[in-house]
């Protein structure tokens, strides 16, 4: 190798593990001729499921972007290339990058990964991390809660209860504005606010910042898009996914094109290899969960779950767990390449969460050991996570059965698909006041409807009529919470 050849050093899109092959160009923040250090960060990129900033590995000037921002790029393709030495005179043409296969780590890079922000080492395929002991029973008010309900104790009526909508954040104080960044300066943003006003076509530099030390929120960016200094909600977590966000419309265009990448394309793919792979087989069920709907209130007064979300999603979680306890085998994967049944002694709950960049399933490793206290606040990470855009592709993957909260939209249910490699995805409905036979008589009562969805190679129809019956009967009288257990 030359001298100068030696003297330029090139940084490849780092293999982000997970099965990801490519990334997206979103934002670079280094220009040629740009003095840059090891650790450095030089772009944003966005994976099929993260963005992410991309630290460079070695100090020098940058001599060379090679490709612009919007570009989907290759893992192992070079994007920048760096004179190690720019103090040496004049230099020559860098050599053409090779093919991503061909080519040799430099001696530093050997043993050396960059290593993504917000990403770990890929988990190992055969080895799980030791399951800790149970933890201890949640405090006894917690259990006397549910044996108030066993004991048929009054409790004060419930009121109507709306779908079950995540409860949502208290809203912000007024903050004063922050002044706007100096001219030429990067704002200050979040790696999934920057996307936001990207696909909303927003200039971060134009936008009047209030976040803590002049930091462009979410709601700056609608702020400044509607000129009306009003925030839109964030898409309901825990749900299904929003629509994608397409540019503003010319008026009186007729169509609008929207590409196809980063978490809608995975997301699309995934659900139509799910759909032609797995055998799917759907079963409902409408379940009076009256008896639910009581102890949900009475677990929010309760001094053990102070400070933790309860709503109706955490029962029907726990709910599913005891099912799974008692129905051991629908808990598995078929491994096709071994033409195997993979039971699996561990329950990774996904739950589908809403992200402003698309519809996510991370999981709550080793639901089935967790209290209920204890769930709960797995669940309330889950989502704060989601919405941040923090979610890591180890937060999504080895998930077993998946749980999708169809009701926050108000409606009844729907025909889930599966994750792919999962045996089962339960959809949970609003829950609504209908008319219902109690004891003989037509009363108000809260109703909702399940539906089940499984691999028919793994779950026959006689399990999985079970399992859904099981966890209906959970809903239905929560005692069995204690009995079933």
């Amino acid at each position: 190798m030359t001298a100068n050849n030696q003297r330029f050093r090139e940084f490849k899109m780092p293999d982000v593990g997970e099965g990801l092959t490519e990334a997206e160009i979103l934002k670079w923040y280094v220009n040629v001729g740009d003095t840059v250090a090891d650790g450095q960060v030089v772009c944003e990129v966005e994976t099929a499921k993260a963005a992410v900033e991309l630290p460079i590995p070695f100090d020098g000037v940058v001599h060379e972007l090679r490709f612009g921002e919007g570009t989907t790029v290759d893992v192992g393709q070079v994007i920048i290339s760096v004179d190690t030495q720019p103090g040496a005179g004049p230099a020559e043409e860098a050599p053409a990058a090779a093919p991503a296969a061909t080519e040799e780590p430099e001696p530093e890079q050997q043993g050396r990964q960059a290593v993504l922000v917000g990403y770990g080492a890929a988990p190992s395929s055969t080895k799980r991390r030791p399951r800790k002991a149970p933890a201890a029973a949640p405090a006894t008010t917690v259990a006397a809660a549910i044996q108030a309900e066993l004991n048929g104790h009054a409790a004060a009526p419930a009121a109507p209860v709306a779908p079950a909508v995540p409860e949502p954040a208290p809203a912000a104080a007024p903050v004063a504005a922050a002044p706007a960044s100096p001219v030429g300066a990067r704002p200050l943003a979040k790696p999934p606010v920057r996307k936001l006003a990207k696909d909303l076509g927003v200039d971060l530099a134009a936008v009047v910042p209030t976040g803590p030390g002049g930091v462009v929120t979410r709601e700056d960016v609608h702020a400044a898009l509607t000129a009306g200094n009003q925030a839109v909600a964030e898409p309901a977590a825990e749900a299904v996914a929003p629509a994608a966000v397409a540019a503003p419309v010319a008026s009186g265009a007729r169509e609008t094109r929207i590409p196809v990448k980063g978490v809608r394309k995975v997301t699309a793919q995934a659900m139509v290899a799910s759909a032609f792979t797995a055998p799917h087989v759907t079963e409902f069920v409408t379940v009076d969960v009256t008896r639910t709907m009581k102890l949900v209130q009475k677990l929010k007064a309760d001094p053990d779950m102070a400070g933790l979300r309860v709503n109706p999603l955490l029962l029907v979680a726990k709910a599913l767990l005891v099912a799974v306890k008692r129905n051991p085998d629908v808990n598995a994967a078929w491994d096709e390449a071994n033409q195997e049944i993979v039971l699996k002694h561990y329950v990774n709950l996904g739950i589908a969460a809403a992200t402003p960049r698309g519809l996510i399933v991370p999981n709550i490793k080793d639901a089935q050991e967790k209290t209920l206290p204890e769930l709960s606040r797995s669940l309330s990470d889950l989502v704060a996570t989601a919405r941040e855009g923090k979610t890591s592709p180890a937060d999504m993957s080895g998930g077993t059965i998946t749980i999708t909260n169809v009701g926050v939209f108000g409606v009844d249910t729907g025909t889930p698909i599966l994750n792919p490699g999962e045996s089962a995805i339960l959809a949970f409905g609003a829950v609504k006041l209908q008319p219902w036979v109690h004891k003989g008589k037509v009363k108000p009562r809260h109703v909702t409807t399940l539906a089940l969805s499984f691999d028919h190679r793994l779950i026959d129809g006689e399990l999985g009529s079970r399992f859904l019956a099981d966890i209906a009967a959970v809903l239905e009288d929560p005692k069995r919470l204690i009995t079933w257990a």
